[in-house]
């Protein structure tokens, strides 16, 4: 994938050859990415949605067995989908310009609770936080 870095963590337990098998399965072919890890053993890794349907539980599971057998506690993989809790890309960018044109065209001084209403409204604080 052009979008991921040259080197990146993953599972000893995965084969290289499955990992270019499963790579042409993953949307952009971003394979799992280790992004953080906890000296408790937890870790952060962050996945592409599966492009195929059928082989989306196979591959899953696969990999998440590969994640819990490369945690020292062996503990389960507890998986989130921040399609369906996070604002994507265009919505960041939007709530972004809003706050931008809000802060050069909306003087502070004049109506603080409209300001601040209208600052609510961008989503700006909702989306950083």
């Amino acid at each position: 994938s052009p979008s991921l870095p040259e080197y990146f963590v993953v599972p000893s337990s995965l084969a290289d050859q499955d990992l270019k098998l499963y790579s042409y399965s993953f949307i952009g072919r971003r394979m799992p990415l280790w992004s953080w890890n906890h000296p408790n053993g937890s870790a952060l890794v962050r996945m592409a949605n599966i492009k195929d349907v059928l082989q989306q539980r196979r591959i899953d599971q696969r990999i998440c067995n590969a994640i819990t057998r490369s945690h020292p506690l062996r503990s389960d993989v507890y998986k989130s989908d921040l399609d369906k809790c996070l604002p994507n890309i265009q919505e960041i960018q939007a709530a972004h310009i809003k706050l931008k044109q809000l802060c050069v065209n909306e003087p502070f001084e004049e109506t603080e609770e409209k300001w601040l209403s209208s600052l609510e409204n961008t989503r700006w604080l909702e989306y950083i936080r």
